[in-house]
């Protein structure tokens, strides 16, 4: 299987130059992608367009990750209603050594023939004179072309700035100087870019008569229309700083049949045959959610790797019911708040934990507020339906003392399987 019939089938292809199958079938190409870095960290919406690159270098080709130190200065308009805010230099090196650090994770960056390489467009711009920009670039691509461009277009009635509207001239040159240095024919891109990677089409053969091409995907939404890569909490990052290696793995667990029946297809290497028999299981069973559960050990283990991906299967075990108290108590303390976020809490003074302790009832109903009533809290006791911290507790006259809090801080109380009750020593 060739490398645009795997995208082909993945549904991962919105616009595809003419030609370019029978150029990957004469020699190796070495491609690149765009990444933005006007964020700390590249999102769940940006590795839809990686995968396609990832996919590239499994074909045997050269991925080139082109990191935007300049037009990241500039901002690019596509998609956008009004003009960005500017960011220091300062900042755009820092997200891209933030950046830099995720790409490692779902790149081979080794000294393979096809070993991917990272490359900044801040180095071939930062010493350009103006006038050279000017004359050697800018005269190629008329104001006519340029504003003919959807980003561009969009703009022109409420207003654009020369120096957004220059993004797809800069942009467009990336393409001449990879096309010069590395001999780069192909950019890939979300369908979004797509006037802006015609437009590098387009500077490559007016300034080398040289012939490149493009691939897009198309730019991903949620069967229920809200866009891809958001949670209530906002982007799901891959940075494990802004969205955990838990909610990361969560985000795709709850994720919907239809939208697990795509993601499966772009964000894993599973074969057609094994993401079919997987969507089979799924519909004979769909209360086991197996599509849910393999696409988020898949994307979770590609993104943070295994050890992260068991430990989020824990922490999902132990909100459903299961998992054991040492489990609990191995946690750190944002992990344990991530998982048990939304549940009931309480607050309590530290001091009456010690030093002997309070009658386990008088907590339950009295000061921690978990039953509304003390023979309601007997009556669950005995019935030995209430857990402090993952450990049953079915002795009425059982003290609750600062021996029981995890973090010298923190109560888990629950009630039957998945009621559950937090409290905070303060």
């Amino acid at each position: 299987m060739t490398f645009l019939e795997e995208l082909t089938w993945r549904g991962m292809i919105h616009n595809l130059t003419p030609g370019l199958d029978q150029l990957m079938e004469k020699e190796t190409v070495a491609a690149y992608w765009g990444i933005d870095p006007t964020a700390p960290s590249l999102t769940v919406g940006n590795l839809a367009a990686g995968m396609m690159l990832i996919h590239l270098q499994r074909h045997g080709h050269k991925p080139i990750l082109l990191m935007g130190g300049a037009t990241g200065m500039i901002g690019d308009p596509s998609g956008k209603s009004e003009e960005r805010q500017l960011m220091s230099v300062e900042t755009i090196q820092a997200n891209i050594g933030r950046q830099k650090k995720q790409l490692e994770r779902l790149f081979d960056f080794s000294d393979k023939p096809n070993g991917a390489i990272l490359v900044n467009n801040h180095d071939w711009f930062k010493d350009m004179p103006v006038l050279a920009f000017l004359r050697d670039i800018g005269k190629h691509l008329t104001v006519n072309y340029m504003q003919d461009k959807d980003s561009v277009k969009s703009r022109m009635e409420t207003g654009i700035s020369f120096t957004e509207f220059s993004y797809q001239l800069i942009q467009g040159y990336d393409y001449v100087h990879l096309y010069k240095t590395y001999g780069c024919k192909l950019q890939l891109g979300g369908s979004d870019q797509w006037g802006n990677i015609t437009a590098g089409i387009e500077l490559t053969r007016r300034m080398c008569q040289g012939e490149v091409f493009a691939v897009t995907c198309p730019l991903l939404t949620k069967s229920d229309g809200t866009k891809f890569g958001k949670s209530e909490k906002g982007n799901v990052w891959l940075d494990a700083e802004l969205t955990s290696p838990y909610q990361f793995y969560q985000f795709w667990l709850n994720a919907a049949d239809d939208d697990a029946r795509k993601f499966m297809r772009i964000f894993t290497f599973r074969t057609e045959a094994e993401i079919l028999q997987l969507e089979k299981e799924q519909a004979e069973a769909p209360h086991l959610r197996t599509l849910q559960k393999e696409l988020a050990k898949e994307v979770t283990t590609l993104v943070h790797g295994e050890q992260e991906y068991l430990r989020a299967v824990q922490a999902s075990q132990l909100l459903f019911g299961e998992g054991t108290q040492e489990m609990l108590q191995s946690l750190p303390e944002k992990q344990l708040l991530e998982i048990f976020a939304g549940v009931p809490t309480t607050t309590i003074p530290h001091a009456l934990l010690h030093p002997d302790g309070v009658d386990l009832i008088e907590f339950l109903a009295t000061h921690a507020g978990v039953f509304t009533s003390k023979g309601e809290a007997r009556r669950s006791v005995s019935a030995n339906a209430v857990s402090l911290n993952k450990q049953k507790i079915a002795q009425p006259d059982y003290r609750v003392s600062t021996n029981d809090l995890i973090n010298n801080r923190y109560i888990l109380v629950q009630k039957g399987k998945r009621n559950y009750h937090m409290v905070i020593a303060e």
